[in-house]
């Protein structure tokens, strides 16, 4: 992945809270605990649209689970001020963000930080995971030039691996239809269903998800965080 290109001559200076963020994670992590032995932040971001070259974020939203449980009062929202108006404009229809609420936003660079510091040495969890944390680490590494060290995890990997235990369990019944957007699977495993395009509903709705899923794997042998990393990457090769 290419990164954006630096324009002018002052030189890019970290944040201290990208220090702090890598020494979470100096030490290897124990991947043999158990789930509930974790923190996780579940976490989403709006944009201008899906080139990362050229769009921006415009929204950050995330809550927070410990103990497998999603963490009352404990979120994560922002709008975020992108540098070009007018594609922000363009997006306006999906996430209904208008430009006159981005005008009063604050920019990235004061959010990243703020952002970094609410994540912790928590594990991060997305819904396609890769696009997100993609946009967060692109813009730090333009403005700060850094990145963020937190592991991730994606829900749409995770579902993947559900639906393929599900389909080992009658071999003839395979839906090769399935979707796995963040919406669609709320529905099929009939989960509460918030407002689709919000940061904050859509990381609400995915940590819904993703306690739903980590249940059911549990029930299937898969209890530690190795278990999921391992499942994630059979999934891959298999498919």
């Amino acid at each position: 992945m290419g990164f954006w290109p630096f324009s002018g001559t002052k030189t890019r200076k970290s944040h201290p809270v990208f220090a702090l963020n890598h020494g979470y994670f100096k030490k290897k992590i124990d991947h043999y605990q158990p789930l509930s032995a974790y923190d996780f932040v579940v976490f989403d971001t709006e944009l201008t649209g899906l080139n990362q070259r050229r769009d921006e974020i415009v929204s950050i939203g995330a809550v927070r689970i410990r103990n497998l449980s999603i963490v009352a009062g404990e979120t994560f929202q922002t709008l975020v001020r992108p540098h070009t108006i007018t594609e922000a404009t363009e997006g306006t229809f999906i996430h209904r963000i208008t430009p006159q609420e981005l005008l009063s936003a604050p920019r990235l660079k004061d959010v990243l930080p703020e952002f970094i510091e609410f994540c912790g040495p928590s594990l991060l969890i997305g819904h396609y995971v890769s696009l997100d944390v993609g946009f967060v680490n692109r813009a730090a590494k333009k403005i700060f030039n850094e990145k963020i060290k937190n592991p991730c995890l994606d829900t749409m990997r995770l579902a993947q691996i559900y639906t393929e235990s599900c389909w080992e369990q009658y071999h003839d019944r395979f839906n090769l239809q399935v979707s796995f957007n963040l919406a669609d699977l709320s529905k099929q495993f009939d989960l509460p269903v918030f407002p689709e395009h919000d940061a904050l509903l859509d990381a609400l709705q995915t940590a819904y998800l993703f306690l739903f899923l980590v249940k059911k794997l549990n029930q299937r042998g898969l209890v530690t965080l190795n278990d999921l990393f391992k499942a994630g990457q059979s999934w891959k090769r298999l498919f």
